[in-house]
Formats: C-alpha cells, sequence, structure tokens
C-alpha cells in the first residue's frame, strides 16, 4: 500500500513562484514512476511533469521550462517547482504513484491560484 499527501499550494501573484511536495510513505518500494497532474475548473485534467524511478522526467508543453520535478530520497518526497506563474497555472495540482502492479495511487491534491 501506498499513501501521498500534497502540500505547498497558495495564493501568489503571476511571475512569482511556489514548490509543492508529495510525501509518500507505506510499500514506496512498489513506486515505478511519480506523476504530478493538475486539474482547473471547466478544464479537463492535465498531466504536467512526470518522473521515473531511473530519474527521467516529461514535462507538459504549457510547463515546459517553467516547472521542474524532482525527489528526495531521503525524504521519500516529490516535489514541483513552479516559476514564472501564470494566472491559467490556477488549478487543484495532484500527486500520484504509479505502481509496478498495474494500479495508480491519488493524492488529495492542493490548491494553487495564481493571480493577475
Amino acid at each position: 500500500q501506498v499513501h501521498l499527501v500534497e502540500s505547498g499550494g497558495g495564493l501568489v501573484q503571476a511571475g512569482g513562484s511556489l514548490r509543492l511536495s508529495c510525501a509518500t510513505s507505506g510499500n514506496i518500494e512498489s513506486i515505478n514512476a511519480m506523476n504530478w497532474y493538475r486539474h482547473a475548473p471547466g478544464k479537463q485534467r492535465e498531466l504536467v511533469a512526470v518522473i521515473s524511478s531511473g530519474g527521467s522526467t516529461k514535462y507538459a508543453e504549457s510547463v515546459q521550462g517553467r516547472f521542474t520535478i524532482s525527489r528526495d530520497n531521503a525524504e521519500n518526497t516529490v516535489y514541483l517547482q513552479l516559476i514564472s506563474l501564470k494566472p491559467e497555472d490556477t488549478a487543484v495540482y495532484y500527486c500520484s504513484a504509479d505502481l509496478r502492479s498495474g494500479l495508480e495511487v491519488w493524492g488529495l491534491g492542493t490548491l494553487v491560484t495564481v493571480s493577475s
């Protein structure tokens, strides 16, 4: 079993920065990859960043060059660093874990609001 808890969301001005955290616990050895999604009101859920067990990363075009996904193995935590934030980045951000069994486990999300 794997449990995820997001934190770090808040209200920032356009052009500002924020760092989101996803703390993992449980059977973390079963995690194959970690993802960050976002879901804005009136829009479809969007996959914004992925980091594999080997450390390779992928980003959505909408956040390329502005967001960075990373991990701290000692703390069992995955981060999403957000810079040069835009109002359209406003959304609830979720982390998820792709397990080697094929299951995907989700956190409850953290809200990021970017004011113009």
